[in-house]
């Protein structure tokens, strides 16, 4: 059983409703990404979800102490700021930890981390995601745009297989459309599995003692549609994903 730790896929949103001369608000809180963490806790991981709010106070600060409540770490559609920024730092000026660091230590230790694509993943919407101004860039397996990132694929593109690879593995055939993903580059050291639309879709490497792994789209809507993460494939491909970055030598 492998411990996995998913940051991020959480929003709210606050909503202007305007009648006429009169208006009013609304909030709304979402915890996103069911279909992610059902699918591994489908294959027997034990998932603890932290949405992005609490990151600051429930993340530990340390690779050491990361190590001890994970194997896998998932940052997901979560930006830097969350990790670099805390309200200790941001309202009180005081000095902390920078916790993209912590994260990169915990990779070259001996940890897994997938970073999944999403609007605050790799560099995202408007560039403010901003993780290729981080020390996690350099564990990571891709290069992060300085710029805005995306690419919105409305019409749908199927991903296909580019390497075989023990976590592609019995992934043949047609994948589902995705509607969307981050643009990145290639490292050298690092092994392209599948791309989509003709971007990189998901790239591995190895980190110090670790293992690294970027999954340029959504884990889940808007860029993973329910035929995406309804497909017979995608409990696998991630099952496999986490047991590969945890270690495992996958038959």
């Amino acid at each position: 059983m492998t411990r996995v730790l998913l940051l991020g896929e959480s929003w709210f949103v606050h909503s202007i409703h305007q009648k006429g001369f009169d208006s009013f608000t609304t909030s709304e809180f979402t915890l996103g990404g069911v279909e992610f963490v059902a699918a591994l806790r489908a294959a027997s991981h034990e998932v603890t979800h932290v949405p992005c709010h609490e990151i600051s106070s429930r993340v530990p600060s340390t690779p050491e102490e990361l190590r001890a409540v994970a194997d896998v770490i998932v940052v997901s559609d979560v930006g830097a700021n969350t990790f670099q920024l805390p309200p200790a730092t941001f309202g009180r000026s005081e000095e902390q930890p920078d916790r993209t660091d912590a994260l990169r230590g915990f990779v070259e230790h001996g940890g897994g981390l997938l970073m999944a694509g999403g609007y605050m993943t790799f560099s995202g919407i408007d560039a403010k995601a901003r993780w290729g101004r981080t020390p996690l860039a350099a564990a990571l397996p891709v290069g992060v745009l300085d710029r805005d990132d995306r690419v919105e694929l409305a019409a749908g593109a199927a991903p296909q297989t580019e390497t075989e690879h023990p976590i592609t593995a019995g992934l043949t055939g047609t994948w589902p459309n995705l509607l969307g993903l981050n643009e990145v580059t290639v490292r050298e050291t690092a092994t392209e599995l599948a791309s989509c639309a003709g971007h990189p879709l998901l790239v591995v490497d190895d980190y110090g003692a670790g293992r690294s792994a970027a999954f340029t789209s959504d884990v889940a809507p808007h860029w993973a549609p329910p035929g995406f993460v309804e497909w017979e494939g995608y409990g696998r491909l991630f099952d496999r994903t986490v047991r590969w970055l945890a270690g495992e030598e996958l038959a």
